[in-house]
């Protein structure tokens, strides 16, 4: 049996993949609950500890009155804490398994290939995996998250929208409330890039589809409930008032923000513009509807970051992924008019994946003790 240049890439991506599943695991062990994880393992409003999905329940409706409107996140976190350590452990290897994969459905590449390179992507530009993926609450604000994000964002971007997914129109209206009530940044940004294709669709088929205005609906909806929560008002009467002005705060924080994208996204940025330059500029070939709502989402999660007086590396999980996303999709496109590149592309995503092992390698050694 002949093994072709494309079988041994399979094969190598998925012996790395069984690595990095290893690796991960491990550095999850490692690391326990803590910080805001101890917090959430109370009834919020006291110390007593929740001990059913009762307690969870009130213990969402005192934090989005008093606390903040991230519900969604906050009381699939205190579930996944019920479960304990090692349950949660393993629940967070497949969860970034099951996340990669669907990085790979939405970008229309094949899970042998595309599996691989969405893990690589994930740990290799990922400005601090450590608090957005192995630290228990921000693995549920962001890692957990993504999974529903991804889910909604395919349903509208795909190059096949008119391929109609079973059950649709009754899934799309809770998947869309839980991606819309996800986080600040992706809620608004999700309806956005919706509301997009509803009106590109209508404009070239003069029709809409049923299912496609109730996820809208249902996203909008959950970003209002989160955004307006009353808990966001009472923590930000509690933050000091800040001594410029509206304008010279405005003008900080697009420069913070600007830094923050050169610092944390440099270099997942300057591959996806190499990439364009090549589908546009050298192949001629275009980007296609997936990749142009991709980057729009990107860039609009990104700018929605202005309306916070802060800007956290590990905010910047959910722009890498979508950004990840469309690398991987441009780089599947060029495959197919340059089928030599294949070779190429796969050297690059492997010293992506190495670079983003080398740190998680580096944290395992430094907490065993081998390198101080």
């Amino acid at each position: 049996m002949k093994i072709t240049g494309k079988k041994v890439i399979a094969m190598l991506f998925a012996l790395l993949s069984v690595v990095t599943c290893v690796v991960i695991y491990m550095q999850h062990r490692l690391i326990p609950f803590m910080m805001d994880d101890l917090w959430y393992q109370t009834k919020l409003s006291s110390n007593e500890p929740i001990a059913s999905l009762k307690d969870i329940i009130e213990s969402q409706i005192w934090h989005y009155n008093n606390w903040g409107g991230r519900s969604m996140a906050h009381g699939l976190l205190q579930i996944i804490l019920l479960l304990g350590e090692k349950s949660a452990d393993i629940l967070n290897v497949f969860v970034t398994f099951l996340l990669a994969a669907i990085v790979s459905k939405v970008a229309d590449v094949k899970i042998r290939y595309g599996l691989f390179g969405a893990l690589a992507m994930m740990f290799g530009f990922n400005a601090n995996w450590r608090m957005s993926m192995f630290w228990q609450a921000g693995a549920a604000n962001y890692l957990y998250m993504m999974v529903f994000i991804m889910l909604f964002l395919y349903c509208y971007i795909r190059e096949d929208m008119e391929k109609r997914l079973y059950g649709i129109t009754f899934w799309i209206i809770p998947l869309g409330l839980m991606a819309g009530w996800s986080n600040e940044n992706m809620g608004p940004m999700l309806w956005c890039v919706s509301l997009y294709t509803i009106i590109m669709e209508f404009w070239k088929k003069r029709t809409v589809k049923v299912w496609a205005i109730l996820g809208n609906i249902s996203c909008f909806l959950g970003s209002v409930l989160m955004i307006l929560a009353p808990g966001n008002s009472v923590r930000s009467s509690e933050v000091s008032s800040n001594e410029y002005g509206t304008l010279w705060q405005l003008f900080l924080r697009c420069y913070y923000e600007s830094k923050a994208a050169f610092e944390y996204m440099f270099a997942i940025i300057l591959l996806l513009l190499v990439l364009i330059a090549v589908c546009k500029g050298v192949l001629q070939i275009p980007l296609g509807k997936t990749n142009v709502c991709l980057i729009m989402g990107a860039i609009l999660s990104w700018g929605a970051m202005i309306l916070s007086p802060h800007y956290p590396d590990r905010a910047t999980f959910g722009t890498m992924i979508l950004l990840s996303c469309a690398c991987l999709s441009l780089m599947k496109k060029i495959c197919m008019e340059k089928e030599k590149l294949h070779w190429y592309f796969a050297l690059v995503i492997i010293f992506i994946w190495l670079g983003g092992m080398f740190y998680l390698g580096e944290d395992l050694a430094l907490i065993w003790g081998w390198i101080k």
